[in-house]
């Protein structure tokens, strides 16, 4: 299943916004400045570094939510699983609502958010946050940053939260990081965020970061479609975990901790794709929803299904109230950062935004 709302190939009026200088050919010409180009038509708004795509903040008709995808190291190479959007050979095609970087919730006033398009189409019971507006693209102290206005409805299209994000993207050498902002403010009446694992701001990375299992699963064929006969999970999967509590593996599952680093090679490139909580988030240090087959999900609200039962949240935002959250997305060409490169810049992003 292809949609052509987030390639970035198609030849299409666009409106170029130059971040870094005062003409198109001078952005594109640089390779350090980041500029946006808008494309209404399909749903999407490219982020170049210089002549390179990295990302698109993009809302398809089928996702059911505003996304991040793909997501590509300096070098080029796409962090995030094409599936469903853009299939690639090798890839599993489980999970089809794991889409790019997203954040939504699986329980919030009973309604899954998470989980809404599963079976490739609109749940009954499935919440969907749809993409509003974009408020605002601009260059600030080296940095572009994008602000856009969603809002989470329900199966009837009432709304539940208005949703306000700030996308900060930078480049510092071979580093790409994106700093994601967002602000939830509930109406008239009061919404619940029930304790579940399914959540909250989360990824889904290529099969080569996958943990290296000897699970036999289903992969895409050159034509898209599922292989008869199923391969060896760790056929190409190469990745690892590693927290800031020292743990690695699945052993970070269910587990808190500041900071998460996935780290493996895709061909001879060494990269890390680090996720970095905030302070000033709820439930900080937040639990990891992270699994071996390539969701990786940091959940500060989802106590009872890490625990056991033995801790609960349940956490809610009453009538006319906001709750902010903050997440970093680090990715590294090139090299596996260390927990003290990593640790210099989770410490940056904690004083960042207070």
């Amino acid at each position: 299943m292809k949609n052509t709302a987030v390639r970035a190939s198609m030849p299409v009026l666009i409106l170029l916004v130059s971040l870094s200088c005062n003409t198109k050919r001078s952005a594109r010409n640089d390779s350090s400045k980041i500029f946006f180009v808008r494309n209404e038509t399909e749903r999407k708004v490219d982020v170049f570094i210089g002549k390179d795509h990295f990302t698109s903040f993009c809302w398809p008709e089928n996702v059911y939510k505003p996304i991040l995808y793909p997501v590509k190291t300096a070098a080029g190479t796409e962090v995030t699983r094409g599936f469903p959007l853009v299939p690639r050979e090798g890839e599993r095609n489980d999970h089809i609502h794991q889409v790019g970087i997203w954040l939504n919730y699986g329980k919030v006033n009973g309604l899954d958010f998470w989980g809404n398009g599963h079976r490739g189409m609109k749940e009954p019971g499935g919440g969907e946050i749809k993409h509003l507006s974009i408020e605002k693209m601009e260059e600030k102290n080296g940095e572009a940053i994008l602000l856009t206005k969603e809002s989470w409805v329900d199966p009837d299209g009432v709304e539940l939260l208005a949703e306000n994000t700030e996308y900060h993207f930078l480049a510092e050498e071979s580093l790409r990081i994106i700093d994601r902002l967002t602000t939830l403010k509930a109406g008239s009446f009061a919404v619940n965020f029930d304790d579940t694992k399914e959540g909250m701001f989360g990824i889904r990375v290529a099969r080569q970061l996958e943990l290296p299992y000897d699970d036999m699963v289903t992969v895409l064929g050159p034509d898209g479609k599922p292989l008869p006969e199923k391969v060896r999970a760790g056929d190409v999967a190469t990745g690892n975990y590693r927290s800031s509590e020292g743990k690695s593996g699945d052993d970070v599952w269910g587990t808190r901790a500041k900071w998460m680093n996935l780290y493996g090679n895709i061909g001879e490139e060494k990269i890390s794709l680090v996720v970095c909580d905030h302070p000033d988030n709820p439930g900080y240090p937040t639990y990891w929803h992270a699994r071996g087959y390539g969701l990786f999900a940091a959940n500060p609200l989802g106590w009872a299904d890490f625990t056991g039962g033995r801790e609960r949240l349940d956490f809610s935002i009453r009538p006319g109230e906001e709750i902010t959250f903050r997440y970093r997305v680090i990715i590294s060409s090139g090299i596996h950062l260390t927990d003290a490169e990593i640790n210099k810049l989770a410490d940056e992003f904690a004083g960042r935004y207070k």
